[in-house]
């Protein structure tokens, strides 16, 4: 259609139709590639393949958007900017919730219909996402040896090892909480963070200081109850794929080698803020 030519039938005048010339949402959003991107390998082709490859690939770009997210709510804990990252760590929360939802529709899928396409898989696995590893690692789940299963991959790798080498969300705050005052063990503030984050009982009597008086607190109360909602909601997820993963396949090996849901069952032992839950039983 020309600049000349008439608006189609029941469309008003000024929205554009002709866009060899002007970007589209198609151009912005890249959408011959990104709807390119699903490649069903089974042989006959299996109707349900789709579902699992689009379930994990928008997977993917939730955990592309966390991951941002988190990194810009511990550049605003680093930098005192706390209303900045409560703010993200509100999105942290709704990304968590959307990723858990996702599972229903999976939850779909049959153990038969799963079956259909499953060998197609080989020996990939959503357990070797290099984004739900670095989620974990800036969260304080940090393991050194995962760095190996992405030496094949210089970017994963590369992205990897610089979450696995700075602090954690975690770190940010304690550090937030040293320099507002609070008394936080050297020991802490100065740890190698490459390492997991361990227990420590003086940051109970910390937070206990903190919880006994919320109003005087309010600031770091509010960024205390909003990590712990991170965790719920990060746990809640992990809960969801272990639930769908036992109604697919049962107690089946995982096609990346793991245990399958025994190995996510163990995961929902793991907690990333031990002491922001420790404090709710020592308050009086």
């Amino acid at each position: 259609m020309t600049n000349d030519e008439p608006a189609a039938a029941g469309l008003e005048a000024g929205i554009r139709l002709d866009f060899r010339e002007e970007m589209s949402y198609g151009d912005y959003l890249h959408l011959g590639e990104l709807l390119g991107a699903q490649h069903p390998r089974s042989q006959p082709a299996a109707h349900d393949e789709l579902l699992f490859i689009i379930q994990h690939q928008t997977s993917e770009l939730w955990l592309k958007l966390l991951l941002h997210e988190l990194v810009g709510a511990r550049e605003g804990l680093r930098t005192d900017d706390i209303g900045l990252a409560l703010k993200r760590l509100a999105r942290v929360k709704n990304i968590l919730h959307t990723l858990t939802d996702q599972w229903a529709i999976l939850a779909t899928l049959t153990p038969s219909e799963y079956l259909s396409f499953r060998d197609s898989l080989a020996s990939s696995s959503g357990f070797q996402s290099f984004q739900y590893r670095a989620v974990e690692f800036i969260l304080g789940n940090k393991n050194s040896g995962m760095l190996q299963m992405f030496v094949q991959d210089p970017m994963a790798h590369q992205q990897l090892t610089g979450y696995l080498t700075s602090p954690t969300l975690y770190d940010e705050f304690l550090a937030y909480l040293s320099r507002h005052g609070q008394p936080i063990p050297a020991s802490i503030t100065e740890r190698d963070v490459t390492q997991a984050h361990q227990f420590s009982p003086e940051l109970v009597d910390t937070f206990k200081v903190i919880y006994a008086a919320p109003a005087e607190h309010w600031s770091l109360y509010e960024t205390c109850e909003a990590l712990v909602d991170v965790e719920d909601a990060f746990q809640f997820w992990r809960f969801r794929h272990l639930k769908t993963v036992e109604r697919m396949i049962g107690n089946k090996t995982g096609t990346g080698g793991s245990s399958g849901a025994a190995f996510l069952r163990k995961a929902l032992d793991r907690t990333f803020f031990p002491e922001l839950y420790s404090v709710r039983t020592a308050l009086d």
